[in-house]
């Protein structure tokens, strides 16, 4: 970094927002990914977009490299600094700013998480619908588009954005979108901020649609003896038309993890959780139906969950997940892959990656949102061990490689930080030279969140 950086950063803030002591260095050097750490050379904690307005300033005229983060709850490594700089964490920009009721939406800042926002809207009969779990921020799901586990019915996070307040890497304040329902006016700048991890500017402010909490909820919980059997169960549900707002698959691996991280009694076999929304006369008929396709379908166990105390345990244990597999192997590095195939092609293509992990003899879960064709492989093997990685990466692309002939992308909510730019060409082909034109053009001086998101640019022809 620059070294007039610092006195000029102390000459902008007060004390308090600058760190640079180990601890703060070394817990922004990483996010939930279990490798590639780097830590960056101070971290700034902005409170209001002035703050941000001027930082970015100062480091686009510095050349200064600088990598937003909020909550950290990354698993792509976008919040990693990879080649250091400041660290800009957002998570004292935490002010809820308006709640408009009779217009279905509300203005944050980016450090406000997602269940703070749903607590604070909790008397008026709204929430916010995206559910990514770990406490996320809206700032960070706004940055990688994120999903969550009610996707399947009220859409991601883009769809849910309707206006952003943006400093653009040359510290520019500009505002995207607005208010109403629906535009037709100018380029769709939100939606391209919406999954920008952070490349193109710094998210200052959002403008979210809320939608009406459901009039009841019912959930299910039903179990096969394999994983193919909850996929062709979950594909004819979905096409039974019934209203289902979550639908999550987990082999059996993943119930046996959770059950001994969580001191649950679930059957460890390949299941699918299941929640209905509408009126009650609507979830009661989605229940019944799912539990006759079930039955249709030879399940192995079916139940209703209709207490609001049995459905918190199922979607915890849910949420849970991801923790539970890393409770179980302590120590061990992990792939996660994020994988999403039109619904028509997810059993053949969740077929081929258990049979890629019965293959590779390294522990590994297979979850998933399968209601949206998006599910996960979580691999573990040891960090010391090269081969291992080795033999993961390689079935990894061939999997990406399968995904993408089948229509799907490799990517379906976690977005591509780091680890996933070997595929990022494969997936867009020539839109990727497009995509670093825009880049350019925002950030010309390189800034923003470096070595994210873009794979390295084409060789030039000749």
């Amino acid at each position: 970094m620059d070294p007039t950086v610092l006195p000029r950063l102390r000459a902008l803030l007060r004390p308090d927002q600058l760190d640079l002591s180990d601890s703060a260095l070394d817990l922004r050097a990483r996010g939930e990914s279990s490798d590639r750490q780097r830590r960056p050379d101070v971290v700034v904690y902005p409170e209001s977009t002035e703050d941000v307005r001027a930082v970015l300033e100062l480091a686009h005229a510095t050349r200064t490299p600088v990598t937003p983060v909020a909550v950290n709850s990354s698993l792509e490594g976008h919040t990693v600094p990879l080649e250091e700089g400041i660290s800009l964490d957002v998570t004292r920009m935490d002010r809820i700013l308006e709640v408009a009721g009779e217009d279905f939406l509300a203005v944050v800042q980016p450090g406000v998480t997602y269940p703070r926002l749903n607590e604070h809207l909790r008397a008026t009969g709204l929430f916010f619908p995206v559910d990514p779990g770990a406490e996320a921020s809206l700032g960070g799901m706004a940055s990688t588009n994120a999903s969550g586990t009610m996707a399947v019915r009220y859409g991601v996070t883009r769809d849910l954005v309707l206006g952003l307040e943006l400093v653009t890497p040359t510290g520019r304040v500009v505002r995207t979108g607005g208010r109403a329902p629906k535009s037709s006016s100018g380029y769709a700048l939100t939606q391209l901020l919406c999954g920008a991890e952070g490349t193109l500017g710094v998210i200052t402010e959002l403008t979210v649609r809320l939608v009406p909490r459901p009039e009841a909820t019912m959930g299910a919980r039903v179990a096969f003896a394999d994983v193919h059997g909850c996929v062709a169960y979950v594909t004819e549900l979905i096409q039974s038309g019934a209203p289902v707002a979550r639908c999550e698959l987990l082999d059996a691996p993943a119930i046996g993890a959770i059950d001994r991280h969580l001191g649950l009694d679930l059957p460890v076999v390949p299941t699918v959780f299941l929640e209905f929304h509408g009126d009650a006369d609507a979830v009661r008929r989605a229940a019944d139906v799912a539990l006759e396709l079930a039955r249709d379908h030879a399940a192995a166990a079916a139940e209703q969950a209709t207490d609001p105390q049995a459905l918190a345990t199922l979607w915890t244990a849910r949420h849970q997940a991801y923790y539970a597999f890393v409770a179980a192997h302590p120590g061990m590095a992990n792939l996660i892959t994020d994988l999403a195939v039109p619904v028509s092609r997810l059993a053949e293509v969740i077929d081929a990656s258990v049979a890629a992990i019965k293959r590779l003899a390294v522990p590994g879960y297979a979850i998933g949102h399968v209601g949206d064709g998006n599910f996960h492989l979580t691999l573990f093997f040891p960090p010391d061990d090269p081969a291992a990685r080795e033999r993961v990466d390689a079935a990894y692309g061939e999997l990406v490689a399968l995904a993408l002939a089948a229509g799907g992308t490799s990517t379906g909510e976690h977005g591509v930080g780091w680890r996933k730019l070997p595929y990022v060409r494969a997936e867009h082909g020539d839109a990727v030279d497009l995509m670093w034109a825009i880049k350019d053009a925002l950030d010309p001086a390189g800034i923003m969140n470096p070595g994210k998101k873009l794979p390295p640019r084409a060789a030039p022809e000749g």
